[in-house]
């Protein structure tokens, strides 16, 4: 059962059924788990399933990361783990977590604590605690504040956080002021578990969030960007985003998205570029494919590219003196904007060149019915598109929100006949890696050069008659290319 089919009722479950379906899934826990904690039983400590994994079972959903809590200090810690027959590493050891391997089982086990920022810091300060209940309490919300002990599988519960789940309702152990107080990444949490799990957020949570938002300048912009990617490729991303717009954390993470509300237009001469941001985030997600397709799901390049397609538009927004509004270049301004924040988030480089390339491609086909293409300007959209192609396929298709059902119609029959012909086009040329007839050494050859600007010259004259007029053949290019290079025939 995926995670989308369980939390479309999350709302409605009973406590009961989660505990069944707990009971049914920790039945099926990998042997070593339980013998690991007969390890740390034996040698007088506790240890306890907890978090996300515990969550995850009430939701019949299989835990495959498996974080544990424990009263012991880190070094015993890892001398346990070694007695279990584990190679360990320490690479946490400053956070009181340590890791280990067992056969194909991996676990990370932490010791019981509390943690907080000091004023300025954008490191927690760790202390260690001495009971499961307090450890729990620290915990971030009551739906991850739920424990299974090992060996014997006992529920530690102290905050609810079962009925809070079944409820459909997201609350923190503490005040979600004092919450947020000690971790403010709590508030992207919050905003990542409304799509995750398409649960509720409490009102305390929510005032909280506001009050607060501002302290996400002292977290890292690494375990910020985690968290917005989590949210991005949750079931429900639009949840998470409506809300860190609502309680101004979007103003924080993600400005540029949430500066799209200031170009809703009073006299109604655009549309809601805020709302038809979230409504092609939406179609963009229903157009991904299965594990076999061109774009499997969940696919944060696809959805991200969506939500950031249109910012360049505040910046770019003209009223006309026709009384018309134009957004003129806002395709290469987004991407420029786009490339600034998601560097700013510290995103990885390819990431970062295909999101912001999507955005500024994404209105490369308007225009496509009104005149029809020549070959050469659909080779060209291909070569542009190069790898992201299906990607841009989907965007063009989701950016597509007219209400007017002729010219909705008019759109999806003339980009249906664009893929037609980049099918057609394909099959006869090879189009996805489209070179000259001739190489670079072929061209040094035939116009007696050396390595150097005029050999590039030269190969992009080719590569411009091929996108014209598709292949031609080594004698023909040959030809051609000694006219364009003055060479007597």
């Amino acid at each position: 059962m995926s995670l989308q089919e369980v939390t479309l009722g999350v709302g409605c479950l009973d406590s009961q059924r989660l505990l069944a379906n707990a009971k049914k899934t920790f039945a099926k826990l990998p042997k070593e788990i339980i013998d690991l904690g007969h390890v740390f039983a034996e040698a007088g400590y506790e240890l306890a399933l907890v978090g996300g994994p515990v969550r995850d079972a009430f939701l019949s959903l299989t835990p495959h990361d498996f974080d544990l809590t424990t009263n012991a200090r880190p070094d015993t810690t890892e001398g346990l783990l070694e007695k279990w027959g584990a190679a360990t590493w320490a690479v946490g050891k400053a956070f009181g977590t340590i890791g280990g391997r067992k056969n194909q089982l991996t676990v990370e086990i932490t010791t019981y604590r509390t943690e907080a920022y000091e004023v300025g810091s954008r490191k927690p300060v760790v202390e260690y605690g001495d009971t499961l209940e307090g450890d729990l309490t620290r915990r971030d919300f009551t739906v991850n504040a739920c424990a299974i002990t090992l060996p014997d599988l006992k529920l530690v519960d102290p905050h609810n956080g079962l009925q809070d789940l079944a409820n459909g309702v997201l609350r923190t152990p503490v005040s979600a002021t004092q919450s947020f107080d000690d971790d403010p990444l709590r508030i992207m949490r919050a905003a990542r578990f409304a799509a995750q799990l398409g649960i509720d957020v409490s009102e305390d949570v929510i005032a909280a969030m506001e009050e607060q938002a501002h302290r996400l300048e002292i977290v890292s912009a690494e375990r910020i960007r985690a968290e917005l990617e989590r949210l991005i490729i949750s079931p429900y991303p639009r949840r998470g985003l409506e809300l860190m717009v609502y309680t101004g954390v979007c103003d924080i993470v993600l400005p540029e998205f949430s500066a799209l509300r200031e170009t809703v237009d009073e006299h109604n001469r655009h549309k809601d570029v805020y709302e038809h941001t979230l409504t092609v985030l939406d179609r963009a997600i229903a157009l991904e494919t299965d594990a076999d397709g061109p774009v499997p799901g969940p696919d944060f390049t696809l959805r991200f590219a969506a939500l950031m397609h249109d910012i360049g538009k505040p910046a770019t927004r003209k009223f006309e003196a026709d009384g018309t509004v134009s957004f003129h270049h806002h395709d290469y301004v987004g991407a420029k904007m786009t490339r600034k924040r998601m560097k700013a988030l510290k995103f990885d480089k390819q990431t970062t060149e295909d999101v912001s390339e999507l955005v500024k491609l994404h209105l490369r086909f308007h225009g496509y019915g009104d005149q029809s293409w020549t070959d050469s300007a659909v080779r060209r959209y291909v070569a542009d598109a190069g790898h992201l192609l299906e990607y841009l396929h989907r965007i063009t298709k989701a950016d597509c929100t007219t209400r007017n059902r002729r010219k909705a119609l008019y759109l999806e029959t003339a980009y249906a006949d664009l893929e037609k012909r980049i099918s057609e086009l394909k099959a006869q040329e090879e189009l996805d890696s489209i070179r000259p007839d001739l190489d670079g050494s072929e061209i040094m050859e035939l116009l007696g050069l050396t390595p150097g600007p005029e050999v590039g010259k030269a190969y992009k004259y080719l590569l411009e008659l091929r996108m014209e007029h598709g292949p031609l053949g080594k004698e023909k290019a040959a030809e051609l290319l000694k006219v364009w290079w003055n060479i007597p025939q």
